[in-house]
């Protein structure tokens, strides 16, 4: 776990960081400087921007992640990064001309309830772009084991930029119009920043030979595009779902709901981006001992991190939703719930990089795309009941089905499972100090209810994680970094 601890926590630094300037951007710039209707067009443009990503990546970023290590010579290698760099022409070519043709009856499709939507169609379609083309190159320096710089402009770049862009738009240097193309900008310029460092690391040798194998990176990369898709839409498709049931601004409520319970998953998204590599060497050098390791030391870790970040959250929501505006209060079960789902996803550890890099991805995507349809049904039938809480609720159930099959098919496959002793203790660590914190708040200012109360927790939970040693790597990090001996 040496690298992987390394370079984990240097991107949950980076991470964190992002998360604190989008904290700022979404509890209060956004809700300050932009009107509702159109903060909750930004949550709907980059939410579909997102959900059609994959199909603009062609699953390149993690096809090149998973065959990478399989190619043993120079001149094979480089004719597969040459392919991955060119693969996502192939759709993104005659998409955009599908889209200039027929863009009125998409624009209509999508803005049937709010009309707003319509006038930011080539937005998001030049956005996911980005984000694809963003994803490729982020994979190209994964595979050479560099991870924290890709991640800390994953994380952070884009927001910064917007941050900037809602000063300006609040200075009135720019109008809102401007405002939205400049969002454009910034990730088609973070596109740009991740090629130039990610050629610097290994820069590319453009070869056209032949390829062995290629079937097989054809047919994962097409049915990468479902698990991308998967993956995302079970993140966006409730936003953009939204779009279609209910006033865009309410949108708005949801996405800061969902933006605080996301927070949880930030141990997860930066360990995965070196998990990702190392399972698939495991897996194509068939070191199982290793893989099965790696699977227990990822979840047990993962857990107790997202453990804390989880406790915090929700031991902290009530006093959280007195200091932003009181329309965003409706969220709360929003939070709750999806907090939840969030937890259960850290405790799949490296599941996810063991079962897009094996042989067997091609049975869980097609149930994914079950899970898929069972997600968009339940959204169907909970939104209008329930509004943004129904969004949650259908999430949360579609989310907690899909985990606990992966988890199942793996263990049947490979005979490996995350689950040990401490993580049971874990989870009754947890519980018993959302029944002792929960109920319990100080009767004073907000802000300083949540420094004591946060406080209080850390102090508890860090106490017993190290007293009872219940993972060796955290408590490694717990004495280097208060300088126990």
């Amino acid at each position: 776990m040496g690298i992987v601890a390394s370079q984990s926590f240097k991107n949950v630094i980076s991470t964190y960081l992002g998360f604190l300037i989008g904290a700022i951007n979404t509890l209060f710039l956004y809700t300050k400087f932009l009107s509702d209707e159109y903060y909750g067009m930004v949550g709907y443009m980059l939410s579909l921007a997102y959900v059609i990503m994959p199909l603009m990546a062609f699953g390149a970023h993690n096809t090149l992640v998973k065959f990478y290590s399989s190619f043993k010579t120079r001149i094979s290698l480089n004719s597969f990064l040459t392919l991955m760099l060119f693969l996502p022409f192939l759709i993104t070519i005659p998409l955009s001309v599908f889209s200039y043709l027929c863009y009125d009856m998409i624009g209509d499709f999508l803005s049937q309830k709010n009309d707003i939507i319509k006038g930011y169609v080539w937005h998001v379609i030049i956005i996911a772009l980005a984000l694809a083309y963003f994803e490729v190159f982020f994979a190209w320096a994964k595979v050479q084991m560099q991870t924290v710089f890709g991640n800390f402009m994953k994380e952070v770049f884009h927001r910064v930029g917007t941050m900037i862009l809602l000063f300006l738009l609040y200075l009135k240097i720019v109008d809102v119009e401007q405002f939205m193309i400049g969002l454009v900008c910034v990730y088609v310029l973070r596109m740009f920043v991740m090629n130039a460092y990610a050629f610097s690391v290994k820069l590319p040798v453009i070869t056209f030979k032949r390829i062995n194998g290629l079937s097989d990176i054809f047919k994962y990369s097409f049915l990468i595009i479902i698990a991308g898709s998967i993956a995302t839409i079970f993140l966006d498709v409730d936003k953009v779902m939204l779009g279609h049931y209910i006033e865009i601004e309410e949108i708005a409520y949801y996405n800061v709901a969902v933006f605080i319970a996301a927070v949880i998953a930030v141990p997860q998204r930066s360990m995965q981006q070196i998990l990702m590599p190392l399972s698939a060497k495991y897996l194509n050098e068939r070191d199982f001992d290793a893989l099965g390791d790696l699977y227990k030391k990822s979840s047990l870790n993962l857990f107790i991190i997202a453990g804390f970040i989880f406790l915090l959250i929700v031991l902290n929501i009530n006093q959280l939703y007195y200091i932003i505006p009181e329309e965003f209060s409706g969220g709360l079960f929003v939070v709750l719930i999806i907090s939840v789902s969030k937890l259960y996803d850290a405790l799949l550890g490296s599941n996810n990089a063991i079962l897009f890099n094996s042989n067997y991805y091609r049975a869980v995507l097609y149930l994914g795309v079950v899970l898929v349809i069972l997600m968009i049904v339940l959204n169907i039938v909970f939104i209008p009941l329930f509004g943004i809480n129904g969004a949650a609720l259908a999430t949360f159930l579609a989310i907690f089905a899909y985990n606990s099959i992966k988890l199942l098919f793996v263990y049947k496959k490979f005979k490996i499972h995350p689950f040990t002793g401490d993580i049971l203790r874990i989870t009754g660590l947890i519980s018993l100090c959302v029944l002792l914190f929960y109920f319990w708040e100080f009767p004073f200012n907000t802000l300083i209810n949540i420094a004591l109360k946060s406080t209080l927790i850390t102090v508890s939970y860090v106490f017993v994680v190290y007293r009872f040693k219940f993972s060796e790597d955290i408590t490694m990090l717990i004495k280097r970094y208060l300088k126990i001996k």
